[in-house]
């Protein structure tokens, strides 16, 4: 079975700059856009094992304080 996302890793990675745990996301995604997502769905989509809806790609890019692109295409992206 394949991966289902491309932004997982890039999630992980984003929230770790931060310096959250994927508690902490799941805490702000339900209290700032009432997204309920729980600790195993973030590990979920992190490990590519869980698609990502679009608006709960959003939120997560805003919470991050990254694009929805980027989560998608990451910086070497040749659509930059």
């Amino acid at each position: 079975m394949g991966n289902a996302n491309i932004s997982g890793l890039r999630i992980k990675q984003a929230r770790e700059r931060l310096g959250w745990d994927q508690s902490e996301l799941a805490a702000a995604l339900s209290i700032d856009f009432d997204i309920k997502l729980d600790q195993s769905d973030i590990s979920e989509i992190e490990r590519q094992k869980r698609g990502v809806k679009d608006f709960e790609l959003d939120a997560i890019a805003r919470l991050l304080k990254v694009t929805p692109e980027w989560l998608l295409r990451g910086e070497h992206s040749c659509h930059e």
